[in-house]
Order: C-alpha cells, then sequence, then structure tokens
C-alpha cells in the first residue's frame, strides 16, 4: 500500500537517513543546528524521519528487534525457538529472564534513542516554523510529541531508569539518567500535549492512513498509565476509553480480516505501522519499508498446510518463537481466533527446530504473496504492525471498572465490553471477574507483546519461574528483572557527572 508514511519519508532520507555510533546523537538540518527558521518542507521532512523509526521495528542496526518478539519472549505464550540456544544467543538469555548487560537486545536502545532524538528536532522545527498555519504547526507538534511518547516508553518498559533528553545534545552527547518514575512523568506530559485540545483527529482519513491521531495518543496513555498502576489517572484513562468507544469511529471487524493484507487500517486499527515489500538489506542497517518478522517467526522449511486453519497460503522462515502447548490450551472450544493467532503444522512438513511444538504464532505469519521485493526477501514482509486495536480499548474500559472499581460512564459497562470481545469471539458471555477479563486478554493479544507486560503490572509474575528441562527452558522471576541491564557498551561510553548507572540486580 502507497500510504501516506511512505509519501513522507522520501523527504526523510534528505536530511535523516543515517544514524551516528554515538547513541544519543542524531545531526539535524544546519538552519535547525542554529536555531533558524524551518518551512512547511523542514518540518515535514524531520516529521518523516520520526515516523521511520516505527519501520525498523523487526531488523535495524544489524540486529533483530522486532518489539512484539522482544516482548513475548519473556513471557509464558512462547519459547525463543531458532536453530539452538545459542542461535540469536542474547534472545535466549532474554527468554530465561537472564540477560546479562554483555548480552541483551541492545539495538532496540539505539533504535529508540535514534526516535527520540529526531522527535527532538521536529518539535524543534515546529518551534521555529515560518510560512505554517497555527492548526498545521500545532498538528505536527502534537505528532512528533506522541512519537517521543512512544519511543521512550518502550525503553522505559525495557529498561526503567534511562537517560532522558528534550533538545539537541552537545558533545560528548551525554545525557541525564532518569529515575524510571520521572520518565513516566514525561511520558504523560508528551501524551498530554497531544490529546489537549484538537490538534489531532480521532482518526485519521484513509490518505494519512499511518498517522498519529487522539485516539491512538490515549490508547498509549492507557498502556502507560496501567503499567505504572497509576490509580490517580485510572478515571481519566476510562474516559478516554469512552470517547474512543463513544465516537462510533471505530468497531470490531471479523478476526481473520485483521491480519490480511486487506484488514489493514480496518475499522479495528487505531495505529498500526505501515510495512511495504521494498527496500530493505542485509548490508544497509538503516533503510527500507519491509519486515523480517514473518520470517522469523515461520516454521523452517515449511512444505504444507498448517492443521488449524487448513490453509496452504503461509511459507517458511526460520522458526523462532514457537508457541507454548499450554498456550494453545487457553482457547475455549469455538473461539475463532485460535486458527488465526496460531498455526499447528504436522510433522514432517517442515524442519523442526530448537525448543519445537509444532505451534507457531500465525497474525505476522509469512505468506506467500505478501513478499514482492527484488532482492532480500526474508527482510521485506509487507505485513503492518497492528500497535493498537478497538479490542484493547474495549478490554481496558472492562478491567478498569471491574477490576480497579472506577466508576462507569458514558453508558459503558465491563459486561457490555468484555461480550463484546466475546462474541466477535463467537462465544457466549462470562462474568467480568479479574481472571475472566485477564484470560480475555491473554486469548485476544497472543502474538501482539503484550503478555509479559499485563503480568508485570497485575503482579501475576510466579508464572514466569519454570523447569521445563525438555523444552530448554528452566528460568527464575525476581522482581528486579522487571528490567533489563542496560547495555555495558552505553555505561562504558559516558563519563563523570552523566555517567550510566547500572539498573538494581545486575551489578
Amino acid at each position: 500500500m502507497n500510504k501516506y508514511i511512505k509519501v513522507l519519508l522520501i523527504a526523510t532520507l534528505v536530511i535523516a537517513s543515517s544514524c551516528s555510533d554515538d547513541f544519543l546523537t542524531i545531526y539535524p538540518t544546519a538552519s535547525q543546528e542554529a536555531g533558524g527558521e524551518a518551512t512547511e518542507g523542514a518540518i515535514l521532512a524531520n516529521l518523516g524521519s520520526c515516523y521511520q523509526i516505527l519501520l525498523f521495528d523487526s531488523y535495524a542496526d544489524y540486529n533483530f528487534n522486532s518489539i512484539l518478539l522482544m516482548s513475548d519472549l519473556r513471557s509464558d505464550d512462547i519459547f525463543k525457538g531458532g536453530g539452538d540456544a545459542g542461535d540469536q544467543g542474547q534472545l535466549y538469555r532474554l527468554s530465561q529472564l537472564d540477560a546479562t548487560p554483555e548480552e541483551l537486545p541492545a539495538g532496540l536502545w539505539n533504535i529508540y534513542y535514534s526516535g527520540i532524538s529526531r522527535c527532538n528536532n521536529a518539535i524543534l522545527a515546529c518551534e521555529n516554523a515560518i510560512g505554517v498555519s497555527e492548526e498545521k504547526v500545532a498538528q505536527y507538534s502534537a505528532e512528533a510529541h506522541f512519537l517521543r511518547a512512544y519511543y521512550t516508553h518502550l525503553l522505559w518498559k525495557f529498561w526503567g531508569n534511562i537517560p532522558y533528553f528534550t533538545a539537541d545534545l552537545e558533545a560528548p552527547y551525554m545525557a541525564e539518567q532518569y529515575t524510571a518514575d520521572a520518565v513516566y512523568a514525561e511520558i504523560i506530559s508528551d501524551l498530554e500535549f497531544a490529546i489537549e485540545g484538537d490538534k489531532l483527529p480521532m482518526k485519521t482519513t484513509p490518505q494519512n492512513d499511518g498517522r498519529a491521531t487522539k485516539a491512538a495518543a490515549m490508547m498509549l496513555k492507557a498502556r502507560v498509565v496501567m503499567y505504572q498502576n497509576d490509580q490517580s489517572k485510572y478515571a481519566e484513562v476510562l474516559s478516554d476509553m469512552a470517547k474512543i468507544i463513544n465516537s462510533n469511529q471505530f468497531r470490531l471487524v471479523d478476526f481473520d480480516y485483521i491480519w490480511t493484507r486487506d484488514g489493514e487500517f480496518s475499522e479495528e486499527s487505531i495505529f498500526e505501522a505501515n510495512h511495504l515489500p521494498e527496500g530493505r538489506d542485509w548490508g544497509a542497517a538503516w533503510t527500507g519499508y519491509g519486515t523480517n518478522l514473518p520470517t522469523f517467526i515461520s516454521p523452517n522449511d515449511l512444505n504444507g498446510a498448517d492443521l488449524l486453519s487448513g490453509s496452504d497460503e503461509f511459507k517458511g522462515g526460520w522458526g523462532f518463537g514457537p508457541v507454548r502447548e499450554q498456550t494453545v490450551q487457553i482457547f475455549e472450544e469455538g473461539d475463532i481466533r485460535l486458527p488465526y493467532s496460531i498455526n499447528y503444522f504436522e510433522e514432517g512438513t517442515y524442519v523442526a527446530r530448537f525448543q519445537n511444538t509444532g505451534y507457531f504464532m500465525a497474525k505476522y505469519a509469512a505468506r506467500t504473496d505478501y513478499n514482492e521485493a527484488p532482492y532480500t526477501q526474508d527482510l521485506n514482509y509487507e505485513n503492518n504492525v497492528r500497535i493498537f486495536r478497538y479490542a484493547e480499548a474495549l478490554l481496558n474500559a472492562a478491567e478498569l471498572m471491574a477490576m480497579h472499581g472506577v466508576a462507569p460512564i458514558e453508558g459503558l459497562s465491563a459486561q457490555a465490553c468484555l461480550d463484546e470481545v466475546r462474541n466477535r469471539a463467537g462465544l457466549g458471555s462470562i462474568a467480568p471477574t479479574p481472571e475472566n477479563i485477564k484470560l480475555e486478554r491473554r486469548r485476544e493479544f497472543v502474538g501482539e507483546g503484550m503478555r509479559f507486560w499485563d503480568l508485570v503490572r497485575w503482579g501475576d509474575t510466579s508464572v514466569l519461574s519454570e523447569n521445563l528441562p525438555e523444552y530448554s527452558s528452566v528460568r527464575t522471576w525476581e522482581p528486579y528483572k522487571k528490567y533489563l541491564p542496560i547495555p555495558q557498551s552505553e555505561i562504558d561510553r559516558t563519563e563523570g557527572e552523566f555517567k550510566l548507572q547500572q539498573n538494581e540486580g545486575y551489578n
């Protein structure tokens, strides 16, 4: 799909096509460097560079970095898989809750700090705008603030106590390390700026699919507030969910439709990254539009149909992220989400690899006609990453009312919100108890990078400790493992008042 974001990214190549070795460094245009004036074209070029970071979700900085996979690997839904324990060994350590400062998915650090730098430049350009209407400047600035909050929240969830900065840094490009609570406050500030007033529409028009919206900012605020367990803002978040639900601009669609090409930017979509089958290559660490995730999570040397959906539309891949058998068992009989969330391939139709279960994630699976790249097809699938869906708004609302005691508003009820999600799944009504709401979230979002963060915020982390030698998975949860160790390479390049301090438990 030749959507708005691709057009915007073409301008990006002029000023922001590379990243330096310093993780906090992105060089602005000369005029901005001097605090000069910025035309609308300069603002859009900077804004395009901010959106480009969304497309680095699966492969950038010579690392495999899918935020969905990196999130789910620490959960109880999937294993690491791949060739053996040493194949992408940093991911195996992540899955074993045993990451070290030297061995962890450090690519995420570089990618999202690049995103923060680019957003800072876009915000600066908006502040120095000339010849641009106030309405447009407000919109562009709100988009940049939303994206800065999105990239910051990922660093915050993975690392907690991180360097944070809102302006260009001078040599030696170091920034103050904030506490996790201070970072949370900055994220909320950016999101409140994006949500306030009418800077952003609730939903985009089709020609602007992929751009930030007020609904997307509200959804991110919900994730951040609920992860922080900030009860003081629960009523605000429920009000936001009510606005999204009562806007009548979103609705649930057939579950199988969501994950197809035609289902991109569907009526259920609130925000998604627009991947296109072109431009990414092994030797270019920061280019292109495609995604590697489908190759990464599909079974090796596949030559047959999967048994859950009965489809032969899927292609083979590298066999990472096999789904655990217990994950399949959480689905009730007749739940139509199962065959579109998890694939099962019969023995002999693919080459079994490390931690094989026969089950693989289906939502982003490699499909036969979803890759027309003329080269490096493994990196260039077109499957959009669905970041926020309307189903999450419904389940957020149900949780806030039924689990956290927030008073129902604007005609909402926990029962109705839960029923709507279950009805789409072909299931009957059940009581909106904490147990049922938690289980429904797990079923709905398998493979979407939600489960680990939900377990942490609910305090249900005991399930993460396990002794499964038959699957080479023996791990123990400790509270400090909520955060990863800060990469040693980043600690080593800081000094003086900006010397990074390692997270607790990793010294």
